[in-house]
């Protein structure tokens, strides 16, 4: 039905396919044993809890538009598409350089001058949302060529007191081309978002009262750390995974047997191993860097992606069942075919 009223409007409907890859990672490493000099924590206790071994930091020099732009540079080599081609650039980030967005920063870097460039921020659930968000344009043939980025530098608003949270983040980027296509491989996909769940994790702004003109006055200051429930958030994402994961299925037409690689947002591997057990997907194929880079929220998915694609473990033709899950609290599913 939905088709009949875009055609009825004039409008056709075409596929997409993601066609290149990249990711790029700060060169500052901190792994758990240097962490455990900063709190009262230890490579055992990390590690068994939460699969992490290190993380990588980004550096007060850089910015997150360089990371941004190294990843997709490399995911436009991989596609064999030059810049000046791109039609729309979508940077999945809640840890933007300039709160009044860091896209253009990257379109500009990147020489894609061509390119409409945008801002897309939910969290961890950032590259399924901006992937879905994304292949509407491409679908309904308004734009060819978009370059998708998940980047974030949580580093920057993690209280490093605080071991709860500083152990599990770190920064990265990742990213993947789209293109038009014949054929359709995004075969289906279902976001959610639950804003009475909110309190559970936040980076918050936190104002102090100024006043502007004698009655008038507003709030100005900062962003507080990263705060987090860690246990309501396990709960939630054990549950709510493979529930997105499976209606992403159905929408697809396909079961978890079908699916070759099980590509989730990297937070904690007990909830990849706990969600991997649900859909009844071996061990084998879940993919899974996060002992090498904690928890890089909207850079997560296309990081592990990119690294499993350049090992040659995932190759073209392949079902990725792709979900993210975090702040908002968001989650969203993803059912891709890799390649044309």
């Amino acid at each position: 039905m939905e088709i009949t009223a875009l055609e009825g409007l004039g409008i056709g409907l075409t596929g997409i396919a993601l066609t290149g890859s990249g990711s790029a990672v700060p060169d500052q490493v901190v792994d758990n044993e240097a962490l455990a000099q900063v709190v009262e924590t230890s490579d055992e206790w990390i590690a068994s809890r939460t699969g992490i071994r290190q993380r990588r930091i980004l550096p007060p020099t850089a910015t997150l538009a360089d990371l941004a732009a190294q990843a997709g540079d490399r995911a436009l080599q991989a596609a064999g598409l030059a810049a000046i081609d791109l039609d729309l650039i979508v940077l999945a980030t809640s840890t933007a350089d300039d709160l009044f967005g860091t896209a253009a920063q990257v379109q500009a870097k990147l020489g894609a001058s061509r390119a409409v460039a945008f801002d897309l921020t939910a969290a961890c659930s950032g590259f399924v949302f901006a992937l879905a968000t994304a292949a509407q344009f491409v679908r309904t043939g308004v734009y060819q060529n978009v370059l998708i980025i998940g980047a974030d530098a949580l580093s920057r608003w993690v209280d490093w007191s605080d071991r709860r949270t500083c152990i599990l983040f770190g920064d990265g980027a990742g990213a993947v081309v789209m293109q038009q296509n014949d054929t359709d491989q995004l075969l289906g996909f279902e976001m959610r978002s639950d804003g009475q769940l909110n309190s559970h994790l936040n980076l918050v702004h936190q104002g102090e009262p100024r006043s502007v003109v004698p009655d008038v006055t507003c709030g100005q200051g900062n962003y507080t750390p990263v705060t987090m429930n860690g246990q309501e958030v396990y709960r939630f994402a054990v549950t709510r995974v493979p529930e997105v994961v499976e209606k992403a299925l159905f929408r697809a037409g396909l079961t978890a047997e079908a699916v070759d690689w099980l590509v989730l947002h990297q937070a904690n591997q007990r909830i990849l191993d706990a969600a991997a057990t649900r859909l009844k997907i071996p061990g084998e194929k879940v993919l899974s860097n996060l002992g090498q880079y904690g928890n890089t929220s909207a850079a997560s998915i296309p990081l592990v992606l990119d690294e499993a694609i350049r090992q040659g473990r995932v190759k073209s033709g392949d079902i990725l069942a792709m979900a993210g899950f975090g702040a908002g609290l968001s989650w969203g599913g993803a059912i891709v075919r890799w390649g044309r």
